[in-house]
């Protein structure tokens, strides 16, 4: 197939989203205290620099993979599963869902009620991302040709060469089978 195809290109504009937003958040919060509390989020998002790593690697890997179509349709099923997984766990953090399994981990990306739903739109993303249809090149019809049969196919002719070096010389020529349209080529 030829040209990008829709899943490349939706991988490397959320990639590039996710890069501009994890440097743009490293610029908000430092470095310092990696895992903690920040107030320096972004609207109503939270955001400390554990947080802006992920999103930075993130949009790396997402850039990375929309070189190719199946790499980009893997970086969608990352996504999903990935930010499925942030966006339940998310919940048990908040308290929204189920006691968190992980009280031990405490909240190392900060996670709020307005990330979680974010999260779970991200996922969606990434399911649209994987699912993405291939594009195909579109074959217009050729001219009119009439059909060759089975017997004039497999037949060869002979053309007679009429040039000054080749003067009197014949050469045998295959003729190539035509396919109608929407045939594989």
């Amino acid at each position: 197939m030829e040209g990008l195809q829709p899943a490349q290109v939706l991988a490397a504009l959320v990639g590039i989203a996710f890069l501009v937003y994890g440097v743009i958040g490293f610029a908000r919060t430092g470095v310092g205290d990696f895992t903690g509390h920040h107030a320096a989020g972004f609207w109503r998002f939270s955001g400390n620099p554990m947080n802006n790593l992920v999103h930075v690697v993130t949009g790396v890997i997402g850039l990375l993979f929309a070189f190719g179509a199946g790499r980009a349709r893997t970086f969608g099923w990352l996504l999903f599963l990935g930010y499925g997984v942030l966006f339940v766990w998310g919940l048990m953090i908040t308290g929204m869902i189920a006691a968190n399994p992980f009280v031990v981990a405490g909240n190392p990306l900060d996670l709020t009620t307005p990330d979680n739903w974010l999260h779970l739109g991200i996922a969606v993303l990434g399911l649209v991302i994987a699912m993405a249809p291939a594009r195909r090149k579109v074959r217009l019809p050729e001219e009119d040709v009439e059909p060759i049969t089975a017997d004039q196919a497999q037949t060869s002719m002979i053309e007679r060469v009429e040039d000054d070096e080749h003067a009197g010389s014949t050469r045998e020529i295959q003729p190539r089978e035509k396919r109608g349209p929407g045939l594989a080529h």
